[in-house]
């Protein structure tokens, strides 16, 4: 009986050969000066960031009482762009919207220098558009003067992805650069 239960197990055992598990690669170590620069441009990517956002939070959630005769909530893409660019003085349209598109351009660049999995042009537009989207209902709801528009969400994130792809995506990779692997030492038989 003994002699079935081995050979039943080597025989069963013949066709499988085991391997053994394969050693994953060493992963690469930065170097203490790419780590410093790295920290330091994180510092000051995170203080241009706060510093946009008082910036953003003083531009757009100041109350405007002058305005609020003037105010109106546009859910219409292009309704309002329309509008700034029947106003007689083009002056006033550049301002509306070249405004609008450079308030989102320092989303686009530092967003993923912050935080790199957000780099791409779908997450930096999704991330944008929600961020500017909950800033326009708070105007519309809590700020004399202020009201919401879908084409200055539409106009920020334009900016944000004009940003992400003259500067963000390469500073992002810059800053976030993989180490080169290390190459096996080859074995000498």
């Amino acid at each position: 009986m003994a002699w079935v239960l081995s050979r039943s197990r080597t025989a069963s055992d013949a066709g499988t050969v085991k391997k053994e598990p394969e050693a994953k690669p060493a992963r690469p170590r930065r170097s203490p000066l790419s780590l410093v620069i790295r920290f330091v441009a994180m510092v000051f990517a995170f203080a241009f960031m706060v510093a946009f956002a008082v910036v953003l939070a003083r531009l757009t959630l100041e109350p405007s009482p002058a305005s609020v005769d003037l105010t109106h909530t546009n859910l219409h893409p292009g309704a309002s762009l329309k509008l700034y660019l029947d106003q007689p003085e083009t002056r006033d349209a550049v301002k509306q919207i070249g405004g609008n598109i450079l308030l989102g351009v320092p989303f686009g660049i530092l967003v993923p220098i912050i935080a790199p999995k957000t780099r791409g042009l779908i997450r930096i537009a999704l991330l944008t558009a929600v961020v500017m989207l909950l800033v326009e209902f708070a105007q519309g709801a809590l700020v004399e003067g202020r009201a919401f528009d879908i084409d200055d969400v539409i106009l920020n994130t334009s900016g944000a992805l004009i940003g992400y792809l003259l500067l963000g995506r390469r500073l992002s990779r810059a800053v976030h650069k993989k180490p080169a692997a290390r190459k096996p030492a080859a074995n000498k038989a």
